[in-house]
């Protein structure tokens, strides 16, 4: 690509994410980017750019800080750093084929289809890997894919979670004892192709860590040492792709997760925070040196991967890295608070407040008195905090909210004495509309029925009463909301309302509430 061609593409990209990113909605400006990127790469015939995923299974973050693991940390340092958590049961385990199908798909398991280890159910012909997806796509891509864990790169056990579109896989044999000898036959194949071949996009695993955590427990020092191991391998991968002949002239990123956690004694599969702790550390361009998110999750992995070879991302749960988040739950952050009446959460989280965002309010004039303060009306929570409120109960599934959400918890709002019943009403700005225009409501919710309870969403127009535009009768588990309005003539403003009452009951979140 000429100067001339990267600098208009650079141009063209940034006017169309900061035109799309207007409408509020940062899928569709990371759609539009990603839109031009491959029309782009169609015509130069390669790629905008070039990027690597290293997967290392079962790394709890913690002990990879404290271990020595200097090319890991040294990613953390010259890039992001960012944490989050995995669904549990029912939706999946916290294992390792929903986890490297979440990361290779873009889709959380209610879409891919894999709950555990024997991939029944899994549904990679309507999402495939993001290997597959770049080859659809444009298969001028080369791509590549290297593991000895065998279902990812092989049929044996219920794979393969990267198809055969890949131009080339490598397939080794670990086990929990195996994957020390595995693991560097991994490396030394990949640095190989990584520096003497033309990849745009691969995917890197290593899986002693895991074992080692099986065997001792992620909080031995054999595990401080695994991780040391892997370090040194991931160290050799980098080294390789430094060496590439044209390295200067690429544009690479570089993505290093996990699938689960562990616990301390070893082991995972439950929903323990501790099993649920996944992470993302990635490195390129736009990605601010020493950075920290709170709002990325394991399916950006696909979606940042699709976006850096100039593949759309149409249909993933993901997003890419640098697509912007404006959502104003989020800037609440730095006022959450610890526990109050809670018992079950570590007194040092810090992961609710009643203090909604500038514009909102919460109405509580219908609530009762007493409960536990932490839920007494609308609260906002990270899935940190809430989870471990009580675990078990399908909290976990809240999967599409990302960083704060807003939530509204009958169940937990009664274990403690209190006076009349859960009713409380969360409201949005007012925000301007056109009379006789169609706007779309657009909001990731979980909510879990029982009956007694009620979930509505209401609108009002120019400060008029507010009419129901949605009752939830049943379970609306992890879904991404799109409700059509009618805006009637005359009308300038709008204002949305979510009432939840019940006492007892379940509960109910909304994220990332935006017309479009």
């Amino acid at each position: 690509m000429t100067a001339t061609a990267t600098a208009l593409l650079a141009t063209t990209l940034g006017l169309t994410a900061t035109t799309a990113s207007a409408s509020g909605d940062p899928r569709a400006a990371a759609e539009a980017a990603a839109k031009t990127a491959a029309a782009t790469a169609t015509t130069t015939g390669s790629s905008p750019g070039k990027v690597l995923v290293i997967g290392l299974d079962g790394v709890v973050l913690d002990r990879l800080k404290a271990a020595n693991a200097p090319n890991l940390q040294a990613l953390m340092a010259e890039g992001l750093t960012a944490r989050s958590t995995l669904y549990a049961s029912p939706m999946a385990a916290t294992s390792s084929g929903p986890g490297w199908s979440t990361i290779a798909t873009g889709v959380w398991p209610d879409e891919h289809g894999v709950k555990d280890n024997t991939f029944t159910g899994k549904n990679y012909a309507a999402h495939p890997d993001f290997l597959t997806r770049a080859e659809n796509a444009n298969p001028a891509l080369n791509t590549y894919a290297a593991a000895d864990w065998e279902p990812l790169t092989s049929a044996d056990a219920g794979g393969p979670v990267f198809s055969a579109k890949a131009d080339k896989r490598l397939s080794l044999k670990g086990d929990r004892d195996g994957y020390e000898s595995e693991d560097p036959k991994i490396a030394t194949a990949a640095s190989a192709e990584l520096r003497d071949g033309n990849p745009d996009a691969s995917f890197v695993y290593f899986g002693q860590i895991d074992g080692a955590g099986h065997s001792y427990g992620a909080a031995s020092r054999q595990y401080l040492d695994a991780i040391g191991r892997v370090d040194t391998l991931v160290g050799q991968v980098l080294t390789a792709v430094k060496a590439r002949p044209a390295y200067a002239q690429e544009n690479w990123k570089i993505l290093v997760t996990t699938d689960h956690g562990h616990t301390d004694a070893g082991g995972h599969g439950g929903s323990t925070i501790q099993e649920r702790g996944t992470f993302v550390i990635a490195k390129g361009a736009g990605i601010p040196a020493g950075s920290v998110r709170d709002d990325v999750k394991l399916v950006d992995v696909a979606a940042t991967a699709l976006a850096q070879v100039g593949v759309p991302t149409t249909g993933l749960d993901g997003v890419p890295l640098d697509s912007p988040d404006d959502d104003p739950f989020d800037t609440l952050r730095p006022a959450l608070q610890s526990r109050v009446d809670e018992t079950g959460i570590p007194a040092g989280v810090k992961g609710f407040t009643h203090t909604p965002p500038a514009g909102w309010s919460v109405d509580n004039s219908r609530m009762g008195t007493g409960g536990v303060t932490e839920w007494a009306g609308w609260a906002f929570a990270t899935d940190e905090f809430w989870t471990q409120a009580q675990r078990d109960q399908w909290r976990e599934l809240n999967v599409r909210s990302r960083d704060v959400f807003a939530v509204a918890d009958s169940d937990e709002w009664d274990d403690k004495t209190h006076t009349g019943t859960f009713d409380s009403t969360l409201i949005t700005p007012k925000w301007a509309v056109t009379g006789g225009s169609t706007r779309t409501l657009d909001f990731e919710t979980h909510y879990r029925h029982e009956a007694g309870q009620t979930a509505q969403v209401l609108v009002s127009y120019n400060g008029g009463a507010p009419t129901v535009v949605k009752t939830y009768t049943a379970d609306a588990v992890a879904r991404t909301e799109s409700l059509p309005l009618q805006i009637p003539a005359g009308a300038t403003d709008v204002r949305i309302r979510f009432r939840y009452s019940g006492t007892n009951n379940w509960y109910w979140t909304v994220d990332n509430v935006r017309l479009s």
